[in-house]
């Protein structure tokens, strides 16, 4: 008898963590079911026999898929330099603005070394989740965020681990912060 109730005791707690754990993560699941289909013999080309027809029965697919939603892009203590390379003149402070008001741990902007026709959002060795979510937080596609490289219209980034290139295709949504000339 005591085995017995700690059989069904064991049995409840699994059931009971199965449950829970399908609280705490959700996901979607999408199943295809199968299909029967039954071909009479003269329509199978004929004959007559014993089969009398063809039965044809595909079993259910098993195919399950979970679908998951990215976190949405935290800010993170990750420094984050802002450089105008627009030539709208505030547009780096007004990107560093926006940036600190959602969060980022942002330097104080400065200006490019040359102008660019596209932003671009450069990261260094480890710190591209970080870059991604810059970029996500300034509605720019994922594609502008790349790895950081001398080739990066700034002369250096000091401390910086993110890397923001303000061109016209950013600057042109902004309003602009009064900043130091060309900022």
């Amino acid at each position: 008898m005591p085995i017995d109730r700690a059989v069904i005791l064991l049995g409840l707690f699994v059931l009971a963590v199965v449950l829970l754990l399908g609280q705490l993560h959700p996901t979607s699941t999408t199943a295809v079911a199968g299909t029967s289909t039954t071909t009479p013999a003269s329509a199978a080309g004929g004959g007559s026999g014993a089969g009398g027809g063809t039965t044809t029965t595909t079993a259910p697919a098993a195919r399950t898929t979970t679908t998951t939603t990215a976190p949405k892009a935290k800010p993170s203590n990750v420094p984050v330099l802002v450089a105008n390379a627009s030539g709208k003149p505030g547009a780096a402070a007004s990107v560093t603005n926006e940036l600190q008001v959602a969060g980022w741990n942002v330097q104080a902007p400065i200006n490019a070394t040359a102008n660019v026709s596209t932003s671009s959002v450069y990261y260094v060795a480890g710190q591209k989740a970080a870059a991604l979510g810059v970029a996500a937080t300034l509605h720019l596609p994922s594609s502008v965020v790349l790895p950081y490289t001398t080739a990066a219209p700034v002369s250096t980034i000091g401390t910086a681990e993110v890397l923001v290139v303000v061109a016209p295709d950013l600057a042109s949504g902004l309003t602009t912060t009064t900043a130091a000339p060309g900022n």
